[in-house]
């Protein structure tokens, strides 16, 4: 996108943008937004998406990663976790990736925030039928690791 196009243009695509990451769940947010703050859902689409989410610069698996970690620093921000945590698996991401990503997050913003990350990631895998995860062996310690 460059300066010429017209605010229409910038929403169409930052709506392809959007559709593509988010799926329904964003555009439910967006039209949670109508009778309230329509600009504020238009700037989440033409600005958020259709300017940031459609650089190159990253991959949309590496912006989800980031997405998932700073809500989950911030804390708070459940429901749009909620709603990244299934744009990061249609972006990818395996639920064991998630779930590492949010274990990851426990060492620098606290366990009460990675806990409540992690029930807001349960919630979604439950839903999309991801449930039980098969994790990967925890290290042993102690005798158990003869």
């Amino acid at each position: 996108m460059n300066e010429s196009t017209t605010r229409e243009e910038r929403f169409a695509h930052g709506l392809e943008v959007l559709r593509r990451v988010d799926g329904e769940a964003g555009q439910r947010v967006i039209d949670s937004l109508a009778d309230i703050s329509p600009e504020l859902g238009h700037q989440i689409v033409s600005w958020g998406f259709g300017e940031i989410y459609a650089r190159p610069q990253l991959e949309p698996r590496d912006r989800q990663l980031v997405t998932l970690g700073m809500l989950t620093a911030l804390g708070g921000c459940e429901p749009q976790l909620e709603v990244h945590v299934n744009a990061a698996l249609n972006v990818g991401l395996t639920p064991e990736q998630i779930v590492e990503a949010l274990l990851h997050s426990a060492g620098y913003c606290g366990f009460p925030k990675a806990l409540n990350a992690t029930f807001v990631a349960k919630k979604v895998f439950t839903e999309r039928g991801l449930l039980p995860l098969t994790q990967e062996s925890a290290p042993q310690t102690g005798a158990a690791a003869s």
